[in-house]
């Protein structure tokens, strides 16, 4: 079970896409797809990071397919995980979550955050109060 290193086709340079266990180079090449199509969007800062795609050797699990990445965008860190029966599910539902994660990433900076005044208690002004 020695981890097979798949490089970067079409995930950005720094995302490091790597399988392990009974994983095949055909279902690789489709997270690393379905990674890219999140990661290559306009307004997506610099990523980097790796992303772990890995079968159980049990064939009587239920969920063999696991796949975990761990990423950063810009200056948030995104971390997520995905449990499958198959490898295309398993790329389907990792980029669902990992695009959801990465929206948030980006819709969560400073100027998102400071957008309201800050209320009379925090030394902000009163509702009546002109400044």
């Amino acid at each position: 079970m020695t981890a097979k290193d798949t490089g970067t086709r079409a995930t950005p340079t720094a995302v490091l896409v790597r399988g392990s266990g009974d994983v095949d180079e055909e279902s690789l090449a489709y997270v690393r797809e379905k990674v890219g199509a999140v990661l290559l969007r306009p307004g997506v800062p610099a990523v980097s990071g790796e992303v772990r795609v890995s079968r159980a050797a049990a064939h009587h699990d239920r969920l063999p397919w696991s796949a975990r990445a761990e990423l950063a965008v810009g200056d948030a860190t995104v971390v997520v995980g995905a449990e499958e029966a198959t490898a295309h599910e398993l790329a389907d539902r990792l980029h669902d979550r990992l695009r959801a994660r990465v929206e948030r990433a980006l819709h969560r900076g400073d100027q998102a955050r400071r957008a309201a005044t800050a209320p009379p208690w925090r030394g902000g002004r009163a509702a009546g109060e002109r400044g």
